[in-house]
């Protein structure tokens, strides 16, 4: 029979699968033997046993049971003990972090008898009451999925009684009298009495744990984070330590470094006389960590002790939950701390400049994802003409501006229409996790950079702004009041900076950021920030480790420029039909609706010379770098009028209708197609439509030449698109080669040029050995060959039902954002490799939006392909992560594991 239960004393920090991250650092802390509360872990094994079968596994109620008595014997009192309690938490713990998505059950143990022995033995019977009507409360709400507000408008009801605002001012007999009001409650609501009988108390919560891995929120959460669905949490039993049993006590969050600047020095939030849901909720406003000093000062020391420990033995940022029970400092919990980007960088290189990491190390401990977030418009450093309301705590940096909104379902309401809203609250919970990944940024008026909304925002790389205490906030009306008497209401445009905490009436102007001025070529390493340093010193260094070259999809001289600048090895995508747009769309026209040889052939030549030119501004841009021209590959309706637009205006002029509308109209009823993306489009219009590609590819091998003679370098590959099968491809390359020897003859220069093909089609996938054998470089289009593979057309399917596929788990992410290893990914590698047996010099690349993904990268690195492609602004992310794909692959060839995962 499994093991489904470990003592604290059993585990370590790398059974995170096993005992989830919470587990597992709980155990690794009893082992350096820090002050953690006694306690044991129920794994994942046994929690998704659990999911699958709708009852907990065989024995696993006894193994629980042996244990329990196990921290009996060791705390020398029984669970819910009637003159001395035992009390434990039921806490959840994935393997990856998921704040406040999961469910927490405290004190555990308490009834109507072992209430008075807790009062007896901590000598204050407020405590043991305020400890009691807190069980009722969250077990309530967690296990018996009882309406939250409903307990919350109790304790209304009974500050009101009193004349009172503040949960402080209460008595014990007024926690007394929530205590009845609570079971009360419970008893309506739920149909049943609270259970008083402790075992099952501690039972039922760890079901309504198991239970939480797929609420609404956990499930929009991991998908937010790319977290696997089929992972489990596991469920930790720890005895209690409160808190809450006066000014000598408190609780706090602690991090070892700032997760949001990445800054050495003491950071976290401290909350005296209160449980550490207190903090996490943001409900009650903290006191910097630093205070503790002042209010404790030995808790203090022996806390940054610690801090010191876990940062060397973990080898990065930790953040740490305690709490100090009546001067005993005790240790709850520590992970790996969620960052934001600039301080994920920051951090990496300081711990590498400590000697603690290696330079490898430091690569794999930041992600593309962190420097596409660093690449974002910031505010401009001058604001004029717009009104600062007040400023709170920096708590997730980046520039957000949108419409306030005071509710979660709001934001989301208003961000499925396209807008940009910032949502407003007191302090968030994580029922308000839609609304955050909806909105551009959050503002709360409670809370700390520990709180609720600050990790779950730096976590996502949100902009948030916490703790502005000035604001007024009135969810319920929908407005706030900021300094002067200035009001929000629902709808206003705000600008809130979640670096310096500012928040603004009215839209900001935003600047480039300093890293993207550095990839510009406009600040210098040297000159700039230690943030631009960082990046420099690891964009560096991935650079170096990169198997993977990578080029830019890009179509005029300007974004091949820029590209170069951003570290472009090349294009590896110039779509040649985006040179048809504007003015130029006529001449297509022209050519559609040539009525012989003659007028098409005209069309043709007035295009030519535009081509060339579009051509030598590239290859100047890109002078010694490969240049990937794909022909023409939309179908050519596609740059007539709308079908529906021109028949009403040829309907309503009548026999007054204007003769080319009418010849418009003719030809788009000509080429209309019910399904143009498998229609005439790609390499079936350079056979179809005499001397359309023929143009195109005398216009690159005319416009190299005159590169080569200016003494340039140009470097062009032509692409054919959409080729499905070999003969296709031949046909069209004995052409474009005929065209190429005619260019030389011509001009007395000889400019080479690769002739491949791009593999959109799973056909071509399939037969890429023979393809192979005409063409000298394959390129991956993996929009198309996604769409053709799965049999959709992307237009359609992603408003129509990707949500709900997201929702049932048929993705984790949709295949167009990530490549789908197991169906495009096997006809990628499945062609990779054909190709290569057929021709072993055999270039290969990818074009797809894919081409900046990073998880896409990777992919690309495991299968063995040369180059990535993707738009100017991912070129950075790319670069990075191919770095890092080498290596990881490096570390695993040699068995090693490296890496720090701070979901």
């Amino acid at each position: 029979m499994p093991k489904f239960v470990y003592d604290f004393t059993e585990g370590n920090k790398d059974l995170k699968d096993l005992l989830g991250g919470k587990g597992a650092n709980l155990a690794e802390m009893t082992n350096l033997g820090l002050p953690v509360p006694p306690g044991f872990t129920i794994t994942t094994e046994a929690c998704r046993h659990y999911l699958e079968h709708g009852k907990l596994p065989e024995g696993l109620a006894d193994e629980v049971g042996a244990h329990l008595a196990d921290l009996e014997s060791a705390m020398g009192k029984k669970l819910g003990q009637s003159d001395d309690p035992l009390l434990v938490s039921v806490r959840s713990g994935a393997k990856f972090s998921m704040p406040g998505m999961m469910e927490t059950v405290l004190n555990v143990g308490l009834n109507d008898e072992s209430v008075h022995g807790l009062a007896t033995q901590a000598g204050d019977e407020r405590f043991a009451w305020d400890s009691y009507r807190r069980l009722i409360q969250m077990f309530g709400r967690t296990v018996l999925d009882i309406d939250g507000d409903l307990f919350e408008d109790a304790i209304e009801d009974v500050k009101r009684d009193r004349g009172s605002d503040h949960d402080g001012d209460l008595t014990a007999e007024d926690f007394k009298d929530l205590v009845g009001r609570f079971k009360a409650i419970v008893r309506e609501q739920a149909g049943r009495d609270f259970p008083t009988d402790p075992r099952e108390q501690m039972d039922l919560a760890v079901k309504a744990v198991f239970d939480s891995w797929n609420a609404p929120r956990a499930i929009l959460y991991r998908r937010q984070e790319r977290i696997p669905v089929d992972l489990g949490t596991a469920v930790n039993i720890c005895s209690m330590v409160f808190g809450n049993m006066g000014l000598d006590s408190g609780t706090g969050v602690a991090f070892t470094r700032d997760p949001a600047s990445g800054q050495q020095g003491v950071y976290g939030d401290y909350l005296q006389n209160a449980q550490g849901e207190d903090v996490v909720a943001g409900i009650r406003n903290t006191v910097p960590l630093t205070e503790l000093e002042r209010i404790d000062k030995a808790s203090y020391d022996r806390l940054l002790a610690i801090m010191e420990t876990l940062e060397n033995h973990y080898r990065d940022m930790c953040d740490i939950e305690f709490t100090i029970e009546r001067g005993k400092l005790w240790m709850l919990q520590t992970r790996v701390g969620k960052r934001t980007a600039a301080a994920a960088f920051r951090i990496a290189c300081q711990l590498l400049d400590q000697g603690l990491i290696d330079i490898d190390e430091a690569a794999r401990r930041v992600t593309g994802d962190q420097l596409a977030q660093l690449m974002f418009p910031r505010f401009a450093s001058r604001v004029d003409g717009v009104q600062k309301l007040t400023t709170g705590m920096n708590a997730s940096p980046g520039a957000a501006v949108g419409k306030a909104v005071f509710s979660s379902g709001r934001a989301v309401e208003l961000a499925d229409r396209g807008e940009e809203v910032i949502l407003v609250r007191r302090e968030t919970n994580p029922d308000d996790l839609a609304g955050m990944v909806a909105a551009k940024g959050v503002l709360t008026s409670r809370g700390g950079k520990t709180s609720h909304a600050a990790v779950v925002a730096r976590g996502m790389g949100k902009t948030c702004v916490c703790g502005a205490e000035e604001l007024d906030v009135d969810v319920k009306s929908g407005f706030f009041t900021a300094p002067g008497g200035v009001t929000v209401t629902e709808g206003d445009l705000i600008s809130i900076d979640g670096s310096s905490g500012d928040v603004f009436l009215g839209e900001v102007p935003v600047e480039d950021s300093p890293v993207v001025r550095y990839f510009e070529g406009e600040l210098s390493p040297d000159a700039a920030d230690d943030l631009v340093k960082a990046v420099d010193r690891l964009m560096r260094h991935a650079d170096t480790r990169a198997m993977l070259k990578v080029r830019a999809n890009a179509d005029n001289p300007e974004d091949s420029a820029r590209a170069r600048r951003f570290g472009a090895a090349g294009i590896g995508l110039c779509r040649t039909e985006h040179m048809f747009l504007g003015d130029r769309r006529q001449l297509v026209e022209k050519l559609i609706l040539a009525e012989d040889g003659a007028e098409r052939q005209a069309a043709l030549d007035a295009l030519e010379p535009l081509q060339k030119s579009d051509f030598e501004g590239i290859f100047a841009a890109m002078d010694g770098l490969p240049v990937t021209i794909r022909l023409i590959d939309p179908p050519l309706h596609e740059f007539l009028p709308d079908i529906t637009e021109l028949s009403v205006r040829v309907a309503l002029a009548g026999g007054d209708a204007d003769a080319k509308d009418r010849r418009l109209l003719e030809a788009v009823n000509r080429l209309h197609e019910q399904n143009p993306m498998l229609g005439l489009r790609g390499v079936r219009l350079g056979l179809v439509i005499p001397g359309l590609f023929a143009m195109q590819v005398r216009a690159i091998a005319e416009a190299a030449a005159a590169r080569r003679k200016a003494g340039g370098d140009p470097r062009p590959e032509i692409m054919i698109p959409l080729v499905g099968a070999v003969q296709e491809l031949e046909a069209v390359r004995d052409e474009a080669r005929g065209i190429l020897e005619g260019v030389r003859q011509a001009t007395g220069v000889d400019v080479p040029a690769l002739i491949g093909t791009m593999i959109e089609l799973p056909r071509a996938a399939l037969t890429a050995g023979q393809i192979a054998e005409a063409a000298e470089f394959f390129s991956f289009g993996t929009n198309d060959l996604t769409q053709t593979t799965w049999g959709f057309s992307r237009d359609d399917v992603e408003a129509a039902f990707f949500s709900r596929y997201l929702e049932l788990g048929i993705f984790g992410v949709s295949p167009f954002e990530t490549l789908d290893r197991e169906g495009v990914g096997r006809l990628v590698r499945i062609a990779a490799e054909e190709g290569r047996k057929a021709r072993p010099d055999l270039h290969l690349g990818i074009c797809g939006e894919h081409g900046g993904d990073p998880d896409s990268v990777h992919f690309c690195h495991e299968v063995g392909l040369d180059y990535v492609s993707c738009s100017p602004f991912r070129i950075p992310v790319a670069r990075l992560e191919a770095g890092r794909a080498a290596i990881e692959a490096a570390d695993a060839a040699s068995g090693m594991s490296g890496g720090s995962d701070s979901r």
